[in-house]
């Protein structure tokens, strides 16, 4: 009894330390879609790229700056943007959005079969066999 109460304080002393580390944030301007950029002093650079009516829409622009990049012979796949005190995850998967960098990420848009990006549940299913 005695060591399942000292497991049980150990869990919540350590649950109590993880909740009081700082986490990252994105800015909350209303509308602004950012390029976020890490620095080598592991800050992060904000970088204006439009004005978004929504987070699919900054997500789209975010997509299309990555493809020309590559298209320019850069190499980077993964890149990192916010909106709307938002973080936005391109990745190969689609985008997965957090409120926090350090956080749980969430689909925002997946990827469709061609590679096109589509709000999760847009796309039909195959029916089953």
């Amino acid at each position: 009894m005695q060591r399942l109460v000292l497991t049980a304080a150990l869990a919540v002393a350590v649950a109590g330390l993880a909740a009081c580390q700082k986490e990252t944030e994105p800015p909350g301007d209303v509308g602004v879609c950012y390029h976020v950029v890490a620095q080598k002093d592991g800050s992060l650079k904000y970088n204006k790229l439009v004005t978004a009516p929504n987070l699919e829409t900054c997500a789209a622009n975010l997509e299309a700056m990555r493809i020309k990049f590559l298209m320019l012979g850069g190499n980077q796949q993964e890149i990192l943007g916010a909106y709307q005190a938002n973080f936005l995850f391109l990745q190969k998967e689609g985008v997965m959005s957090s409120t926090s960098l350090e956080g749980p990420r969430y689909p925002a848009l997946v990827r469709t079969g061609d590679g096109r990006l589509a709000i999760p549940g847009a796309m039909p299913m195959a029916p089953a066999p």
